[in-house]
């Protein structure tokens, strides 16, 4: 037997398995892709948001003009804030950085002041790209550069500027060759950024065209959260394809009905989506009238398959920021024999470019059917983060048996690679946590909490429903002599954290247990907010006299955010509510009264009495005269 089919078939039996080989070398970068189509189809559709499109041409002429302003002031490998709501101004300022060679840092359309104040102090940004009046209190009195950007559309604002502020003593910069960056939770309370070249996303892009299909005449959504990394797959993916981006209005992006009727309407024919967006759209009756093709769901674990109603192939996506959004994807189609089956689908196989490990502690391979840490190695890998000693520690060595291999992440998800090499996700290793996609450190949100100077302490669970499903509780420990209110330290948080990062219940305790080593006993806490729970007589909290409407939104709310507490009078954001837990609302309340809210039409409510009278107003003219 040779030497080389001795080493495949030990290899076999390793949990180890490389991607295809890449179907182009990265060599033409992704810029350079996207101005092919601008020299070859000027006049084809680039950006179409309702009444409004811009084309190749179009977009490109913009992004020259925003250049030349910014271009004395932002140099190669300057990192830029950018501020933006999915819209053609976010496109057009995206491109504008890449033709600067400047490094593209999104972070969302609102985000909070106290928490970006955070991030500009540890990361070198040299300017924020937004509305004035959203951007934080530390460009309010600097220089601001007024950019001519498209205001039409639905995300759109009215004003952009660029303000410029000099940097903060220390804060780190980026290395040279990078592309973009993005804030990913930190546990030392502070967001982690986790920088990418060009490479690294023109190979997944390559990926992605060859999986998809996607090109001229097909519209991709611009559906993902801007400050989310799978943003930049779905952006770049039109662009560098000759297919036109169709930016979601943000009224559809937690509500499954009004979802699937803007993809018909929009002729939406390939999507990136957040598995907690497009799951409920499984359990109705599929659409058979979209034109969606292909759907690429990933950031939280699936829990069930599509049907055999489900006309677009969905891909159960994988893979950390410091992998480029995606590492592997498990296709799953209407035609597939395991169609009905109710197991939950593996996170598949690497995609081109890309090889994945399960080892030890210690890094040792491991054989298949184990359990252990997953690794990813390949073209797909981050330069890493901004912190060196951060890099240093999660992009470590290759085992012995993938010399070809410089260095792996250490993703830290416990997985088993199967006989076949599909890849089951089994959870995390340490206490980071899911939250609709968006993985969070619970260090990062206790340190939220302990800004207020009526918190000694705070500590961070994640229960999880009967579904699988988490959700964060905080323990508060007051300080000496205050006595905070639940409502006013969620309302603190927000200007720190992500929505997603958000606690839906907040408790406020004594002391907390402790375990035999003198440390906070987690277990226990999460025990006590489980009999917390149960131990709250629900039916003696509801309000005497309340209608039958209110009875069922008040004990739903409290359901979803686990907080029976939760009263007829609080304002369901204020008490913990989230856009997404809107979502799992709308649904639970059309499955008991065939009633279908709209998010909006919820979120506006001053308070879940008003939700209840909403809902009560819509059934009565739903329900026929004389009933």
């Amino acid at each position: 037997m040779s030497e080389q089919l001795m080493e495949r078939q030990s290899m076999t039996a390793l949990s180890v398995l490389r991607g295809a080989p890449l179907a182009e070398a990265a060599e033409s970068g992704v810029l350079s892709r996207y101005e092919e189509w601008v020299r070859n189809s000027p006049g084809a559709p680039a950006v179409i948001d309702g009444e409004f499109r811009w084309t190749y041409g179009q977009l490109d002429e913009m992004a020259d003009e925003v250049a030349d302003v910014l271009r004395d002031r932002v140099r190669p490998g300057d990192l830029v804030g950018v501020c933006l709501d999915r819209s053609a101004a976010l496109v057009v300022t995206a491109v504008a950085l890449a033709r600067l060679g400047a490094v593209y840092l999104p972070l969302g359309p609102r985000p909070g002041e106290r928490r970006i104040a955070a991030v500009t102090e540890d990361v070198g940004v040299v300017c924020l790209i937004g509305d004035p009046d959203v951007l934080m209190d530390r460009h309010e009195d600097v220089e601001h550069v007024g950019l001519s950007l498209p205001s039409e559309g639905a995300n759109a604002a009215a004003r952009v500027v660029a303000a410029f502020a000099p940097l903060a003593p220390g804060a780190r910069t980026a290395p040279p060759e990078a592309l973009y960056a993005v804030l990913t939770s930190g546990s030392t309370g502070r967001p982690k950024a986790v920088v990418v070249a060009e490479p690294a996303l023109a190979s997944l892009l390559d990926w992605y065209r060859q999986e998809t299909g996607l090109a001229p005449g097909d519209r991709q959504s611009l559906l993902i959260g801007v400050a989310f990394d799978p943003h930049l797959l779905e952006l770049w993916a039109g662009l560098t394809s000759g297919a036109a981006l169709i930016p979601a209005p943000d009224e559809v992006r937690w509500d499954p009905a009004a979802l699937t009727d803007w993809w018909r309407e929009a002729a939406v024919t390939c999507v990136v989506s957040a598995t907690p967006m497009i799951e409920p759209l499984l359990d109705r009756p599929w659409p058979q009238d979209l034109r969606v093709r292909h759907l690429m769901v990933g950031g939280d674990r699936m829990r069930r398959r599509p049907g055999p109603d489900v006309t677009a192939t969905l891909h159960n996506a994988y893979g950390p920021a410091e992998a480029t959004v995606i590492t592997t994807t498990h296709a799953m189609r209407a035609t597939d024999a395991d169609v009905d089956t109710d197991a939950a689908p593996p996170i598949g196989t690497p995609i081109a470019g890309a090889t994945v490990a399960v080892t030890d502690e210690d890094g040792t391979l491991l054989p298949r059917g184990e359990d252990g840490e997953l690794r990813i190695g390949g073209t797909c890998l981050a330069l890493g983060y901004l912190d060196p000693d951060l890099t240093a520690r999660r992009f470590t060595a290759p085992p012995a048996e993938l010399p070809d291999l410089d260095r792996m992440y250490r993703t830290g998800d416990r997985v088993r690679m199967l006989d076949d090499g599909q890849l089951v996700f089994l959870g995390r290793l340490d206490d980071q946590v899911k939250i609709s996609g968006v993985r969070i450190e619970p260090a990062e949100v206790e340190a939220a909490f302990e800004q207020n100077t009526a918190v000694r302490s705070a500590v961070v669970t994640a229960p999880r429903d009967t579904e699988g499903r988490a959700r964060l509780v905080a323990h508060v420990l007051p300080a000496a002599g205050a006595e905070p209110a639940t409502d006013e330290l969620l309302a603190a948080v927000r200007a720190w954290l992500p929505e997603q990062a958000v606690p839906s219940t907040v408790r406020i305790v004594d002391a907390f247990p402790l375990d035999a080593n003198g440390k906070v006993d987690r277990a226990a806490l999460l025990q006590e907010t489980g009999t917390a729970a149960d131990s709250e007589p629900a039916a003696a909290t509801v309000p005497q006299g309340a209608t039958a409407d209110e009875r069922l939104v008040l004990a739903t709310v409290r359901d979803l955010l686990g907080r029976p507490q939760t009263t007829l009078d609080e304002n369901f954001t204020d008490a913990g509510g989230t856009s997404l837990i809107a979502a799992r609302l709308l649904e639970a309340l059309e499955k008991a009264t065939q009633i279908r809210l709209r998010a909006p039409e919820l979120l506006r409510q001053p308070d879940l009495r008003a939700i209840a009278t909403v809902l009560g107003r819509r059934r009565a003219a739903t329900r026929p005269e004389g009933v």
